[in-house]
């Protein structure tokens, strides 16, 4: 009978621990340790002879010798994606997928791998469709259906013994939630299983040279449900976002060994998938002809491109005690620091009045250069009166009302010029040396300028 044994992990951090205990002493939270069984170390040996980790011997090599040109990137088909990734997909990367349900994991995955199975060997793994389900699914987006292999499988063992014989350059798993190995004798999804697959799974795909998929599931709160140990193993995650009922998606990267981290991609959804979004910035202007009170235009610095966004405020007399503060899109605790610094160093007192903060086509903002933006689009609403339509915002707010710089000040400019914008409220430090064409650049160094030049 083979011997087993039990560890305690916590499901936030992945420490682990001897006995069970109410507390994790390296994150400290409660009642996130589990308890689950480990194989012992002879039961590990006779899966490795057997399996694939049996095929050479780990050596030690020098830095200078080891040859990149064997591992190229290749395109995922999708721009947007190879943007996320870093340029492309890297051979023998481990990339984790997440989204709420409905937001179109599956879709995009199917997509690129119908497109690269036509010249890459290219495997899809599905744990929680039937494999009629995902050839419906083919069916209905127009995909090509004549090179893809699929697996109706959730056994890791077995899927990593079919792959080394079919022997893809890409997979696909999904999702990691309903993975399970044999030895874990807990069920699948819970800590123990998730966190043994996933170093399963990640060991394999290097060790093979396969770059592989892996789709997660959200919790409630939208962060990635299983351990945190999950995403340090991997080499990249990214979170697809977007309303199931809405028409665009923004594929985030919050973790890239390979690349730039928070890059953004944009899809749109269609009948026939999803679809890239060659210029962002236009989705997010979708103004009306006739400017009102309360919006004005920032520039965003997401990975390694500028967006336009439109940011609206609503100023409105409260019948509350307390009035309401909502942000949607943006931080409401920086935006109600905010309205103190604008009370404080600006004169414009809105103890009184409620005030609802959107960023337009539901872009989540979370850079400090979205402030003055903020701010002026406040002062726009409360006082009833409209900004110029060809005026660009942007600059970060201190708490003695000084306006700070932000990176990438002259691109951000440039990007605002294309689309037709002829004015710029900008931070002094973020003044370009040479001027931009058809394009008048204010800097300002105080909240108070800032309010005098919307005047």
């Amino acid at each position: 009978m083979v011997k087993r044994k039990t560890a305690y992990v916590c499901s936030d951090c992945g420490a682990e621990f001897s006995r069970w205990q109410g507390q994790c002493h390296d994150c400290k939270a409660w009642n996130t340790i589990s308890e689950f069984v480990v194989s012992s170390a002879s039961a590990s040996k006779g899966k490795q002879s057997g399996g694939y980790s049996g095929q050479t011997q780990a050596q030690v090599e020098i830095l200078e010798n080891i040859d990149l040109s064997a591992l190229p990137r290749f395109d995922s088909s999708f721009k947007e994606l190879d943007r996320v990734l870093g340029g492309g997909i890297v051979p023998g990367a481990a990339m984790l997928i997440g989204g709420s349900p409905g937001a179109g994991k599956s879709t995009m995955l199917l997509q690129v791998m119908c497109k690269l199975a036509s010249h890459r060997p290219a495997l899809y793994v599905t744990g929680e469709e039937s494999l009629q389900q995902v050839a419906m699914r083919a069916q209905r987006l127009g995909l090509p259906k004549d090179k893809l292999k699929l697996l109706a499988e959730t056994n890791v063992d077995v899927i990593c013994d079919l792959a080394l014989k079919h022997k893809p350059e890409l997979m696909v798993i999904d999702s990691i939630q309903v993975m399970q190995v044999a030895d874990v004798q807990s069920a699948p999804g819970s800590v123990s299983q998730v966190r043994e697959s996933a170093a399963y799974l990640t060991r394999f795909a290097k060790m093979n040279h396969i770059a592989m998929f892996l789709v997660g599931h959200v919790t409630k709160d939208g962060s990635l449900a299983g351990p945190k140990v999950l995403e340090h193993c991997i080499d990249c995650s990214m979170m697809l976002e977007g309303e199931s009922d809405g028409r665009y998606r923004t594929l985030r990267s919050q973790k890239n060994r390979f690349g730039a981290v928070n890059e953004l991609g944009v899809f749109a959804m269609t009948e026939h998938g999803l679809k890239e979004v060659s210029n962002p910035s236009a989705i997010f202007l979708s103004r009306s002809d006739e400017q009102a009170p309360g919006s004005v235009v920032m520039v965003m610095w997401e990975g390694t491109r500028a967006l336009l966004v439109e940011i609206q405020a609503l100023v409105d007399y409260s019948q509350m005690a307390n009035p309401r503060r909502v942000a949607v899109g943006l931080d409401q605790n920086r935006m109600s620091m905010l309205l103190a610094v604008m009370h404080r160093h600006g004169n414009v007192q809105m103890n009184d009045q409620d005030v609802f903060v959107n960023a337009v086509g539901g872009v989540k903002i979370s850079e400090t250069g979205a402030d003055l933006a903020i701010l002026l689009s406040m002062v726009s609403s409360f006082r009833n009166f409209a900004l110029a339509k060809d005026l660009i915002v942007f600059g970060e707010v201190g708490l003695a009302g000084e306006i700070r710089p932000v990176t990438n000040g002259t691109e951000r400019l440039i990007e605002a010029a294309k689309h037709g914008f002829t004015k710029a409220i900008i931070p002094h430090a973020n003044v370009p040396k040479q001027a931009i064409p058809n394009m008048q650049v204010v800097g300002v160094k105080k909240l108070s300028e800032a309010l005098d030049a919307i005047v």
